[in-house]
């Protein structure tokens, strides 16, 4: 029996994906309670934002490294492995007696999800078809959405019951249980029923190869023009998403809208529901065009549009405008996953890992970026109104959705069915 042709392949499809959606979560929940964590903690603004800034700069730095070591040792242990740490992080971070334990913790939380998306992508090479992995790829990006919308009401409305520490001390300790699941589902069983045989595929006979081909394979990726196209894309449509909604959407409309924490939530999540539908209705359009660049450059410029209609009405557009901007942006970044498709029709196999991490660290790169500079802005003009910190805060994901548009501009349409398919 293969594993592409295994009913069990949908019971690692289905763990491997929840995971995933609460893992998703945790990226952006702390956006939640900023305030809180200034008040209890004595923290400034700036601080805020390098407790957001540090978990996605782990996650940026280790893109790279991960992908290169997913390809040629497997997903598998490197999934497992970040779920725990994920866990022990959100652990931590619930438990946290000051600022330190609270950064520490998000290092952590950071260095655990660096190996979630990657290897989530690798996972569904190995267990399905490449027919089926389009399609599949597409869910997972909406199983991300509907985790960035765990993060808002259903959230806000724990946190609101039970205070903040508990619900994020509940949701490491599902992880870390999840963790020990995911060892039994994707190394125990595998090896009953397929005796691991197509395991010993992914990898190289003499570690010699391995030094020169990861070599090889390094330099040709970064000289790609589609590597730094789908950087690029990644940079501008996702960064300024996650990076916004993670610290400072909730203050935004708490403190430029005079909204509560509830309804700050509710508004974020109009974004997450643009999230949840980008995802299958842009892939759609590609396949009714047989084209990835059309679509995906139009939604570049669009996001890039959106930010500079909140910029040009100096951080505080009419409501309903908001509500619509906030939906828009929102789809936008549903329909990332269009970066891997681009991937998977520009890469072989064997280097799907290493450019997807490539792709991957654009934009959590920029989410790493855009908290901590949008802070130190709202510091500086911490003694004027404060919708005018948000005015000139706002130039930042202006410049970096500019970014994006650039990337979508550079993909080259490629028609590589002949290559090494996933």
């Amino acid at each position: 029996m293969e594993k592409q042709n295994s009913k069990y392949r949908w019971a690692v499809f289905g763990t491997v994906l929840f995971t995933y959606f609460l893992i998703v979560s945790q990226r952006t929940a702390p956006g939640l309670i900023t305030d809180q964590l200034m008040k209890d903690f004595n923290l400034t603004a700036s601080t805020i934002g390098l407790l957001t800034s540090i978990q996605f700069l782990a996650y940026a730095s280790l893109q790279i490294p991960i992908g290169l070591l997913s390809d040629r040792y497997g997903p598998n242990f490197f999934l497992i492995i970040g779920t725990i740490l994920n866990g022990l992080g959100t652990v931590l971070y619930s438990l946290a007696p000051n600022e330190f334990f609270l950064l520490f913790a998000r290092l952590l939380v950071g260095l655990g999800d660096a190996a979630i998306w990657v290897n989530l992508v690798l996972i569904l090479s190995i267990w399905f078809k490449g027919n089926e992995f389009v399609g599949l790829i597409g869910i997972a990006g909406m199983a991300g959405s509907f985790g960035f919308l765990l993060a808002t009401v259903p959230f806000s409305w724990s946190i609101s019951l039970w205070g903040w520490k508990i619900p994020f001390l509940l949701v490491g300790i599902i992880l870390c249980v999840l963790g020990i699941l995911l060892y039994f589902i994707l190394v125990i069983k595998p090896k009953q029923l397929f005796n691991g045989h197509e395991e010993q595929k992914i990898n190289p006979p003499k570690e010699e190869q391995v030094k020169e081909k990861t070599l090889s394979l390094l330099l040709r990726i970064l000289s790609s023009r589609q590597a730094w196209a789908t950087f690029l894309c990644h940079f501008g449509v996702v960064g300024t998403y996650v990076g916004f909604i993670g610290s400072w959407a909730v203050p935004y409309g708490m403190n430029v809208y005079d909204m509560t924490r509830s309804d700050a939530s509710q508004l974020i999540m109009i974004g997450l529901i643009g999230a949840i539908i980008g995802a299958p209705i842009t892939s759609w359009i590609a396949g009714r065009l047989d084209s990835i660049k059309k679509p995906y450059t139009v939604i570049h410029l669009v996001s890039f549009l959106c930010w500079t209609v909140l910029l040009s009405f100096g951080g505080e557009p009419p409501f309903f405008m908001l509500i619509i901007l906030f939906f828009i942006i929102g789809y936008c970044n549903g329909a990332n996953t269009l970066t891997f498709a681009v991937v998977r029709q520009s890469f072989d196999r064997k280097e799907v890992g290493l450019a997807s991490g490539f792709a991957n660290t654009g934009g959590f790169l920029s989410a790493v970026l855009l908290p901590s500079i949008f802070g130190k802005v709202l510091d500086h003009f911490h003694a004027a109104p404060i919708h005018v910190g948000y005015l000139y805060a706002f130039i930042i994901p202006v410049i970096f959705s500019l970014l994006g548009l650039a990337g979508g501009l550079l993909i080259k349409e490629e028609r590589q069915e002949a290559k090494g398919s996933i």
